[in-house]
């Protein structure tokens, strides 16, 4: 029997490969003569860097760049094969950066996100994968604009400040300084999210709160990014370009990176799931596998509508394999997940239990184990049978 596990990571308990490691051991103690191939899964949040590097050659390097509130901070990236940098933005300008006391949208700046891919490029590297989640910031991309050698200047030629304030004195937009290497590279950006940059569904308004915004500070950051939006578009034409389109699906991920990544960059804003089934070569793993493992911390109707899940779960439904998802716990309505090509999941916990007992790593790997020790012995009954 071959058996392909590829769960996303528990949040904060495990990572992919822990979880997968956890249910490798229950599988085999089980069913001690089955294959068990463990690969790391990821949808482009926490945990897709190693999701992607997995059977790749790779160097890690540590980078000097701003944090979000323009103090020094080190952000690690990967180059794989020697030619592909995979960054995730977070790790220059993401929210856990930033005590939640001293969270301001208003202030925050993805200035560290382009001084990575200055180090990058320094390097010799000329193609980007860079996931945009989790991030502190609202300031449209601006700051990593500014790093790449962009002027974004006032009214009076100044540079504004960083910071999704600084765009209230956004005047003009010039490119002099822009680093030339950028022309020849490809940016392929990793991003699960369909908002527009502006409006009700924009960046301000649903991420907004939780990276720190009142109401009136939502509606300041809103005007300020189409104010950013409209500076833009009067750029771009006067390049000869399309005129930037605050609309487009992903525009209003990380605080509006999205928009600026593709229209400054012509990055591609892909869904996170898919750009990892590619690099990590998924199919070709599955295809001839009896059973497919998957999971993630909480299974509900989401998990089939484009997480990491619903990724093998495809998978399954194609080469007609079963697919099963543990987690660590369900929702009511994780059934749907049963009528999206997950055809069975199992919640791990085996006890009442506190959350932060539930989230020990040593705890939730071997409540990982013993559940598919379980599941697998009716499994291997079947088999025998």
């Amino acid at each position: 029997m071959k058996v392909v596990v590829a769960i996303d990571s528990f949040k904060g308990s495990l990572t992919s490969e822990e979880a997968g490691n956890a249910a490798k051991e229950g599988i085999l103690r089980a069913i001690p003569e089955a294959e068990v191939i463990v690969r790391p899964m990821a949808d482009g949040g926490e945990g897709t860097v190693d999701a992607l590097a997995a059977g790749r050659t790779l160097q890690r390097i540590t980078a000097h760049v701003t944090g979000p509130l323009g103090m020094p901070a080190e952000a690690q990236y990967v180059i794989l094969d020697g030619s592909i940098a995979v960054m995730e933005m977070s790790r220059a300008a993401g929210i856990t950066m930033v005590p939640r006391q001293n969270l301001d949208p208003r202030r925050a700046t993805t200035f560290g996100v382009g001084e990575m891919i200055i180090d990058a490029l320094d390097r010799g590297v000329r193609s980007f994968v860079l996931g945009i989640g989790g991030s502190a910031t609202n300031d449209g991309g601006a700051g990593m604009l500014r790093a790449l050698g962009y002027g974004l200047l006032d009214g009076n030629g100044a540079p504004i400040p960083n910071g999704a304030a600084g765009l209230a004195s956004l005047s003009q937009i010039t490119d002099e300084q822009v680093r030339r290497e950028l022309a020849s590279c490809t940016f392929r950006v990793v991003c699960d999210v369909n908002n527009p940059l502006t409006g009700e569904r924009g960046a301000s308004a649903v991420f907004g709160p939780q990276k720190g915004a009142d109401s009136e500070t939502v509606a300041l950051l809103d005007r300020w990014l189409g104010h950013f939006a409209r500076i833009s578009s009067d750029y771009l034409v006067k390049q000869g370009k399309p005129a930037a389109d605050p609309d487009y699906p992903g525009s209003g991920a990380a605080g509006g990176l999205g928009f600026a990544l593709r229209n400054f960059l012509g990055a591609s804003l892909e869904p996170g799931v898919k750009l990892v089934l590619e690099f990590t070569r998924m199919e070709d793993a599955v295809k001839d596998a009896d059973i497919l493992v998957t999971g993630e911390g909480r299974i509900d109707r989401q998990t089939v509508m484009g997480k990491a899940p619903s990724g093998i779960a495809g998978l399954g439904r194609k080469y007609g394999i079963p697919v099963i998802a543990f987690s660590g716990s369900v929702t009511e309505d994780a059934g749907y997940c049963n009528d999206h090509g997950i055809t069975a999941f199992f919640p791990v916990l085996r006890s009442i239990v506190t959350l932060e007992e539930a989230m020990d790593p040593a705890q939730a790997k071997k409540n990982m184990a013993d559940t598919a020790e379980q599941v697998f012995r009716l499994i291997s009954m079947k088999e025998r049978s």
